[in-house]
């Protein structure tokens, strides 16, 4: 105490020391004034985070990829799903969700969301990061849903090189969560190391064109008309918060479909 009564019968008696102690308070409350700052801003990044998923989410869905023209040669036809004042419908809509749960180092990984039926999630729904692709919805509860990560060995995504629309299944081999493997791509596709590949046509689950990752090595296998690719995934399993999930509007219309047994003709 008497140390600072010293400190402050010094500041007072001179204009020099005054101007000097006036300098020093001055930098030191901005200095505590940054770090609390700071502070508070970390502690509001989760919130942040999630206003920019719900702002993302409404944008996402007004785009003009989730929606496809009526057939011209339609005459009597009634569409339920939402119209767009051009007559487009929608085939896909977007809900964003947090990462509550993730693994990685498994042989068979899950994600689990903080999003259920009770939310509008549906089994086989798709799973899109801020990178890219994710997985796909294979559980849901009320308030939960499980994913199947592309990091599990029973993952079968259709994939396509962006570039010339090659496609081919994108799986992963259970060893490095970085790496995906893009089986049966023609060899009359001109592939080279950087190239990228996006989400196929031919997916039920997820819309076309969607981030997948880049080629990270090309596989021959002189036996085969067919190339054998290492792809660099987008997504950072590791780190991943919050995601999109998607759904197909006429999803299960075209499973049915496509497992429909073929009748003899």
């Amino acid at each position: 105490m008497l140390q600072v009564f010293a400190i402050v019968l010094l500041s007072r008696s001179s204009k020099t020391h005054e101007a000097f102690f006036s300098d020093a308070t001055s930098e030191l409350t901005g200095k505590l004034n940054e770090r609390y700052s700071n502070l508070r801003n970390y502690f509001s990044l989760a919130e942040t985070n999630r206003q920019l998923a719900e702002e993302n989410n409404r944008l996402r869905n007004l785009l003009a990829s989730n929606q496809i023209a009526p057939d011209s040669n339609t005459i009597h036809y009634t569409d339920t799903t939402f119209r767009d004042s051009t007559g487009r419908y929608r085939k896909f809509t977007w809900l964003p969700a947090k990462v509550i749960g993730n693994t990685v180092t498994l042989q068979t990984n899950f994600l689990t969301l903080e999003r259920g039926s009770n939310q509008g999630v549906k089994k086989g729904m798709a799973v899109i990061g801020p990178q890219g692709i994710v997985g796909v919805v294979v559980e849901t509860s009320a308030n939960i849903s499980k994913v199947m990560s592309l990091l599990h060995r029973n993952s079968r995504v259709s994939a396509m090189l962006k570039k010339d629309n090659n496609a081919g299944s994108i799986e992963w081999d259970g060893s490095d969560p970085s790496i995906l493997t893009l089986r049966n791509v023609s060899k009359s596709a001109k592939v080279v190391k950087g190239d990228t590949v996006v989400t196929s046509t031919y997916s039920a689950n997820f819309p076309s064109n969607l981030m997948v990752g880049t080629v990270a090595s090309i596989v021959e296998d002189p036996s085969s008309n067919f190339y054998t690719l290492k792809i660099k995934t987008a997504t950072n399993f590791f780190s991943i918060q919050y995601v999109y999930l998607v759904e197909n509007v006429r999803f299960a219309e075209q499973v049915q479909l496509e497992n429909t047994p073929q009748t003899n003709q």
